[in-house]
């Protein structure tokens, strides 16, 4: 059951940085081991945004899509992230944006476990590694936008 966190300073606005985090279409294109995605429903109520979106990752022949459900809370400028269906047993992600002068920490939480357990041993012990690769990806994007 991989758990981390990471915490980013990046030199943007925290709405610019929500805005991008949702544009969930956009991750193949610069995270690694992100091979598509696709957002099915995408709506405001009250406070919130609700996104249904899938993600496919992989590395060569191995990848599977998860379904995701999105909430991004607008009073207090966190996302929240849970999986619908796919090959995780659970997924709970959270994101929270702390702007700070002309700057914004972000602070990312992930916690998740694969059904088939042979996947999650393994991604159990290169998970730290990804989770800042993925993180260095997302930092360098976000501060080329």
């Amino acid at each position: 059951m991989p758990k981390a966190s990471v915490k980013r300073l990046i030199e943007k606005k925290k709405d610019k940085l929500i805005n991008f985090v949702l544009d969930i279409e956009k991750y193949p294109e610069f995270i690694p081991f992100c091979l598509g995605s696709k957002v099915y429903e995408r709506k405001e109520k009250e406070n919130f945004i609700l996104i249904v979106a899938d993600l496919t990752i992989g590395k060569g022949p191995f990848n599977d899509t998860y379904k995701s459900d999105v909430k991004y809370n607008k009073k207090d400028d966190t996302i929240f992230v849970t999986n619908i269906d796919g090959p995780l047993k659970y997924l709970k992600n959270n994101w929270k944006f702390v702007e700070i002068n002309e700057k914004t920490e972000v602070h990312f939480e992930v916690d998740f476990e694969i059904k088939n357990s042979f996947l999650n041993s393994i991604m159990t012990r290169s998970f730290e590694y990804g989770l800042n690769k993925i993180a260095d990806a997302f930092q360098k994007r976000a501060e080329s936008i």
